[in-house]
């Protein structure tokens, strides 16, 4: 039986708490771990932990309140071989759709493996993989082949496509949710976390999506350009690639927790008996709105940060 070092947080002073554990977290070798007691949920140390260290970690809840939460840290290795589920949905779109139908997040969640997954869910590994399988190695029938994509054409894409939809849908979907909330919510009064969750969420994807076309993008194209033409250097106030896109997914993981809290409290966006049709709306609406949200991370998440980030280190030698 594994035995892991135990880090009681709340011995330590609130000032040193992170430090300590980022100093714990360094000492690690590839495939060690640690475990953290706290009394409070420690979900803001996992967003500083992606943002200064990015995705070289597993996250595991051995224990999730009310009183103490116990959460297990493993330093996973970079070299290691095993696909993702964001690699497996880039070269194989069709996976994405088994991904959903056991509920695995393939665009925040997307650099965990099958069984990383599977654990944490408590799904059968065998069975998702099974499924996975049953798919051949047919060409798939139709949709983009986003992974032969330009990395400048691609962005232009998610700006076009996904950043538009959000742009358009964030203000309908919130008038909605309000309404919704306003009229129902003495009785239903899960519509009024709803629309508390989406309005937030909304606010924080506009703001994101900017930050993405105004910093983020931009980079991206002058580093196709350099590399077409072997000239300029991109203008950044950042050193590499990977610091904006680190926090642009830790953006994403936020996004991406806020659809499936909202999933949850509309118990898989099942209408309640007697819905009106501003109720019916807002579901389908929301569901709409997730699935776009997916696929619109994926892009990101999978496909154009990582391929980014390895044609700067290509063009810088």
């Amino acid at each position: 039986m594994e035995i892991l070092d135990i880090l009681d947080v709340t011995q330590i002073e609130p000032r040193l708490k992170h430090p300590r554990i980022f100093e714990k977290f360094d000492s690690l070798n590839a495939g060690e771990g640690f475990i953290i007691d706290n009394d409070h949920d420690p979900k803001p140390l996992y967003y500083q932990l992606i943002g200064e260290r990015g995705q070289v970690f597993t996250w595991e809840y051995l224990e999730s309140g009310p009183e103490w939460w116990k959460v297990k840290i493993t330093k996973t290795d970079p070299q290691d071989s095993t696909e993702t589920i964001g690699e497996m949905v880039s070269k194989d779109y069709r996976k994405a759709q088994i991904f959903k139908k056991f509920g695995i997040d393939f665009c925040c969640g997307g650099k965990k493996t099958v069984e990383e997954v599977c654990r944490i869910k408590g799904l059968d590994a065998k069975l998702v993989k099974a499924e996975l399988g049953g798919l051949g190695d047919q060409l798939q029938s139709s949709g983009h082949n986003f992974n032969s994509w330009a990395l400048d054409f691609l962005a232009d894409y998610i700006v076009n496509t996904h950043h538009d939809y959000v742009k358009t849908n964030v203000p309908f979907v919130t008038e909605l949710a309000n309404k919704v909330a306003r009229v129902h919510g003495q009785a239903h009064p899960e519509t009024i976390k709803i629309a508390f969750i989406f309005n937030e969420t909304g606010k924080d994807l506009l703001l994101h999506m900017m930050k993405e076309e105004n910093v983020v993008f931009p980079f991206v194209r002058d580093l196709v350009q350099k590399g077409k033409n072997g000239r300029g250097t991109p203008a950044a106030t950042f050193d590499s690639i990977e610091t904006p896109t680190q926090m642009m997914e830790v953006e994403h993981e936020h996004a991406g927790e806020a659809m499936a809290a909202i999933r949850e409290l509309t118990s898989d966006y099942t209408l309640p008996e007697g819905a009106c049709t501003s109720y019916t709306l807002l579901y389908k609406k929301l569901e709409e709105f997730e699935n776009d949200l997916f696929n619109h991370v994926h892009l990101e998440n999978n496909i154009l940060f990582p391929k980014a980030i390895a044609l700067e280190k290509e063009l810088n030698g």
